[in-house]
Parts: structure tokens; C-alpha cells; sequence
């Protein structure tokens, strides 16, 4: 059933968002909202998670998704990106590369991830105290950048650098139950603290403490525990979220990895129930407070930009679209490795 509705999500997203990119054959891109908004806007990380959600497919065994379409996207991602896979944001290609190399790792083109290594490599800060920049503007050190970061290097084999980071993480942004604060932005030469706690932010993290393994899985258990007390709706197991927009994506993100450590046999059951729990649950709510529109003369699935929405909405946006087909990816690997 899980399996089911995750693929339903996906033929809803490509059906009703995808297109080739600039007309270009061989390529495809999401548009960003159907009603369309103004040509021009662009929202590269978006595109990644995109790539990220039919990797997830593909590893599913969905027949909605070959090797092709996935090439498709990323072939679109760098020729809508100006012919380059780089831009001014390190969360962003962060993201692009850790889809990249999951693809990679299913045999397909992992083109993004190498030539971006270099590039969120310079995003360190090496001589700085640690952490990684956010942007080019290099006026903020966060956790959007550093979590996807280390991960990326820990998954391409490396140890010291994504154990120093996560050291730097829990100095510096880590509140008192261990869930990471936003960042530090440079206001004239000071480092200020931005308090939020978003749901995204944790599930990097949490990723990169699964893939280190050791002792980190001790602390995987602590975060998954800390997220499902302090980031679920009074009450309940599901996820708060965080809007239309960028923020639309956010909870989407964590559960991609509370799916992978529901998963993971080395952790506490009770720990892995609990993540499975959370995710599930969150799909649960995107799926059952969808609505069914007509789209160039078939139906196709909505889902709302929030957990516990009362309507969806005129205009649906890709990324929150993208939010509840990660959510009910990620139930369909919760569901499956606690059957």
C-alpha cells in the first residue's frame, strides 16, 4: 500500500510539473508551480530533491522511473543552471550532490557529485573555527550548509573532516536536547546566533550520525527521540511544517532520514519504531488531506503544503508537492524494514 501511494505521488508530481528543460530534447525540469508563475523563476534545489525523490523511486523498484528520466533531470538541472552545475549557494549543490551520488551508486551518472566536490570543499572553514559557509557571500555559517556537507563527504569515504564538522555542529548550534539551531551569521565581524530550530536542518545530521556509525549511533537515537518530542504537532507523531515556498520542502527532507534510521538494524527497536512512527504518520496526514484535480484533461493528486492544512490551495507549488512524495517515499522504507 505504501509503495502504492508513493508512486501515485510521483505520477502526480511528473505528470503535472514535468517538462522538458528550455525545450531541449533528452532533458526534463519541473516547472515551479502549476498554476505556472512568471517564466524566469528558478529554484535549483528544488531540482535536487526532485532528483532525490525519483532516486527513491528508483531504488524502490517503481516502474514510474528509469536510469533515462533520472539523466534527464540532472542533463536539465546544468543546462537550465547556465550550462554548469554550480551556483552561489553550498546548501544547494549540496543537495544536487548528495542525489547525484546516491544515483551514482546505483549505477547511473554521478557527473553532479564530482565536479561539485571542490566546489563545497571551498565552503569550509578551515582557518575560521569550522563549519561551512552558506553562500558565496560567505556572511553566514549554518547548519543548511554544514549537515548536507559532511554528509556528502562521509558517504564518498571520508572521516576526519565530516567528524569535525559534526563536533563544530554540536559546539555551536546544538540547543540543549541536541537538535541544531539555524546558523551564525556575521554582523560586522561578530558571529550572531539564528535561534530557529527547523525540521530539515535535523535530518543531515541525523544521516551523517548514521553513517558514521560507532559511537554516533548512540546520538542518532538521542536526535530521533528529541525530534519526535520537540518537531511533531501537540499529540501526535506528524511532523509540523513550515509553509508554502522553500519551507514547503522542510519536513520532507526529514524524513528521508528518520526512514533511513527506522531502518537501520542498529539502533534501539524502539528507536526505529519511533522514527517509523513519525514518518509514517506524516505521510499518513499529506495523503489523506489530498485533493484530486484536473490537469490538461486527467486527474492528478494535490497534496496540502501542511501537515493538518484545511485546504490546499488554488496554486500547488513543487515543493510542497515534493514534501509529501519524499514523506511517502520514505514510508514505504519505514513501512517495509519494520514489517
Amino acid at each position: 500500500m505504501t509503495g502504492a501511494r508513493a508512486d501515485e505521488a510521483a505520477r502526480s508530481v511528473l505528470g503535472t510539473f514535468g517538462g522538458r528543460a528550455l525545450g531541449v530534447p533528452r532533458t526534463r525540469l519541473a516547472a515551479v508551480a502549476r498554476p505556472g508563475r512568471p517564466r524566469g523563476e528558478w529554484h535549483y534545489w528544488w531540482q535536487a530533491h526532485l532528483i532525490d525523490c525519483l532516486v527513491d523511486a528508483r531504488l524502490r523498484g517503481s516502474a514510474l522511473v528509469d536510469d533515462r528520466l533520472i539523466r534527464g533531470h540532472v542533463r536539465g538541472v546544468w543546462l537550465r543552471n547556465g550550462l554548469r552545475f554550480r551556483n552561489g549557494y553550498f546548501d544547494d549543490m549540496a543537495w544536487l550532490a548528495l542525489a547525484s551520488q546516491r544515483f551514482g551508486r546505483l549505477g547511473g551518472t554521478d557527473v553532479a557529485s564530482r565536479r561539485l566536490r571542490p566546489v563545497l570543499e571551498s565552503a569550509l572553514r578551515h582557518d575560521r573555527g569550522g563549519g561551512a559557509l552558506w553562500s558565496t557571500q560567505r556572511d553566514f555559517i549554518n547548519t543548511a550548509a554544514t549537515g548536507p556537507i559532511a554528509l556528502f563527504l562521509a558517504r564518498a569515504g571520508e572521516r576526519e573532516e565530516p567528524r569535525r564538522l559534526l563536533s563544530w555542529l554540536r559546539a555551536n548550534l546544538a540547543d540543549d536536547d541536541g537538535l541544531m539551531r539555524d546558523g551564525l551569521r556575521v554582523v560586522e565581524g561578530r558571529l550572531v546566533p539564528v535561534s530557529d530550530v527547523f525540521t530539515y536542518n535535523q535530518g543531515p545530521v541525523l544521516g551523517l550520525m548514521l553513517e558514521l556509525g560507532g559511537d554516533e549511533l548512540r546520538a542518532a537515537e538521542a536526535h530521533v527521540r528529541a525530534v519526535a518530542g520537540r518537531l511533531t504537532r501537540p499529540g501526535t507523531r506528524v511532523l509540523r511544517t513550515h509553509g508554502p515556498g522553500d519551507g514547503g520542502l522542510f519536513s520532507g527532507i526529514l524524513t528521508r532520514y528518520l526512514a533511513l534510521a527506522a531502518a537501520d538494524p542498529r539502533l534501539d527497536r524502539d528507536v526505529r519504531v519511533l522514527a517509523g512512527e513519525v514518518v509514517t504518520s506524516t505521510a499518513d496526514d499529506l495523503w489523506e488531506r489530498r485533493v484530486e484535480r484536473g490537469w490538461r484533461g486527467r486527474p492528478v493528486l494535490v497534496f496540502p503544503q501542511d501537515t493538518h492544512a484545511t485546504d490546499v490551495g488554488e496554486t500547488a507549488e513543487l515543493s510542497t508537492q515534493l514534501q509529501a512524495w519524499m514523506a511517502l517515499e520514505a514510508a514505504a522504507v519505514a513501512s517495509s524494514a519494520l514489517r
